[in-house]
């Protein structure tokens, strides 16, 4: 069974999706209990390889049994397995608040939640770019299905305009992929940094063009500005529980992004610096639009969605300038940040319930039947996302702001993230004053409340989270020790290399003309 441990992340939501697909006319509970089982055999599996891969081995789990670089293989060090462990514990409390009665608005939310943790489990764990395409699709496939599920028009308009945007993004991945293929004979990402090693003078140029188109569709992914500004429109048109979930895709390209770099991109001189200076700027932009977003928002989840642009902007600091330092603060920053802005995802569908029409607005509206239950959740995670001591989001900006200081412009980059957490904190504390503090309007608190309708998946999912968010908090030295052994590790490329192709000089590359 550990021989399979790498692949069982994937085999797992796969087998209970197609379960799931066949079970498509059962009951919910039915479904719930499918998706319950697995979500939970997910996180025991997820949970059992971040234990595994600490201890620093590159597992390497070939399909088929095919060598790399000619077979599929999928790769577990500590950065995958990282991932893929947030990416489950993030899935139980989505689970958990979509059984709240968000899945029972259309019959196949539980298998699009299972193809969506397949795709992102899939994404984190290959060693192939060609199938890191493959689960960039089968995630993005299920995600476009989440988005529209429960109807609406809204949630068509920000269907279509998002499928638009992944449609075009897939096709200058496809593009990007043929043409390295037809210049370097190879997609194995071991092997990639090897072949940009080996190219030609005279080709230089064009593989040059196709790695920045290849980042083009990562900071697509990423939602980096100048192309970032779907984002907050699609986010706040899913169901909440869904958005929740959301949060961890923009990370996705992220992570595809740093991958890339410390493997392929930095082995070779001529495109060693092809994220400079050019993504700095563009990580600062995506930090002032998302702070801009956040005061200009109307709805909590709409300062959320920004919140997620803000933490985007932020992780992309540190892979501009990769480092040991500032690649271990942006993977606990990565951590505390994905588990802060779902909580408040789901904190802004608990107030929704309670307010009728006013739904999460940043408006007056009727006052909440649990609200000493739920100010206490707003104030954990408020003073998280803002970054204000004691908790994880403080210790996360603080280890960036700290490996930024050998940066190109540590001043602008440590003024962004302080402004930053301020106009969260602000825009926080008046979300804050609304929902607990303010009379309300005229004619409305003299209304009686919004009936009441317990959602004790929606609260024990946000109890979950906020045990995560202390939890990393309280645990802040082993955490950060495990992140700073996973930027160690993924920027020792040979190790990564030798367990994957073996000696390189041995490989046979095909090269097409």
């Amino acid at each position: 069974m550990m021989a399979h441990l790498p692949f069982l992340p994937v085999l797992i939501p796969l087998v209970a999706a197609v379960l799931l697909l066949m079970a498509a006319k059962a009951d919910i509970d039915v479904k719930r209990g499918i998706s319950a089982i697995a979500v939970g055999i997910l996180v025991t599996a997820a949970l059992t390889q971040l234990i595994v891969a600490d201890d620093g081995t590159v597992r390497v789990y070939r399909l088929g049994d095919w060598p790399a670089p000619y077979g599929i293989v999928l790769v577990l060090d500590r950065l995958a397995a990282l991932m893929v462990a947030l990416t489950s514990v993030l899935a139980m409390p989505v689970f958990l608040a979509a059984t709240s009665g968000t899945d029972a608005r259309g019959p196949h939310f539980h298998a699009f939640l299972q193809f969506q943790l397949m795709g992102l489990n899939g994404a984190f764990l290959t060693g192939d770019l060609f199938n890191l395409f493959v689960f960039f699709e089968i995630l993005l496939l299920a995600s476009y299905g989440l988005l529209v599920h429960g109807g609406g028009l809204q949630r068509a308009r920000a269907g279509i305009a998002y499928v638009v945007l992944n449609l075009s993004g897939s096709a200058l991945f496809l593009i990007a992929l043929g043409l390295l293929y037809g210049l370097l004979g190879t997609l194995n990402m071991a092997d990639f940094g090897v072949a940009l090693q080996k190219v030609a003078p005279e080709d230089q140029g064009v593989v040059a063009v196709m790695c920045a188109l290849l980042v083009t569709v990562f900071l697509l992914k990423a939602a980096v500005l100048p192309i970032g500004f779907w984002l907050p429109q699609v986010y706040t048109a899913a169901t909440l529980p869904v958005a929740a979930l959301f949060v961890i895709m923009t990370k996705v390209g992220v992570y595809a992004l740093l991958r890339v770099t410390t493997i392929g991109l930095m082995a070779a001189p001529f495109t060693a610096d092809l994220l400079q200076p050019w993504l700095t700027w563009l990580a600062l932009g995506t930090i002032a639009v998302g702070a801009m977003g956040m005061l200009a928002a109307s709805s909590l989840g709409m300062v959320v969605a920004n919140l997620v642009l803000v933490s985007g902007g932020t992780l992309l600091l540190a892979v501009a300038e990769p480092g040991a330092q500032s690649i271990a603060a942006a993977l606990y920053y990565l951590v505390q940040t994905t588990l802060v802005t779902a909580a408040l995802f789901l904190l802004a569908d608990a107030l929704a319930r309670q307010r009728g029409d006013a739904e999460d607005q940043l408006a007056a509206g009727p006052p909440l039947q649990n609200y000493t239950f739920l100010g206490l959740l707003f104030l954990v995670f408020g003073v998280a996302a803002c970054g204000a001591p004691p908790l994880s989001g403080f210790i996360g900006k603080i280890m960036v702001m700290q490996a930024m200081e050998g940066s190109v412009h540590p001043a602008l980059i440590w003024t962004a993230l302080i402004l930053s957490g301020f106009v969260a904190a602000l825009v926080l504390a008046r979300a804050a004053s609304v929902f607990f503090w303010e009379p309300g309007a005229p004619g409305i608190v003299d209304k009686p409340s919004v009936a009441y309708v317990p959602a004790p998946g929606l609260m024990l999912a946000m109890i979950l989270l906020t045990v995560g968010i202390v939890a990393v908090s309280a645990a802040a030295a082993p955490v950060a020790a495990y992140t700073r052994a996973a930027a160690e590790q993924i920027l020792a490329r040979d190790a990564y290399v030798s367990a994957v192709i073996g000696d390189p000089a041995a490989v046979q590359r095909e090269k097409r003309p």
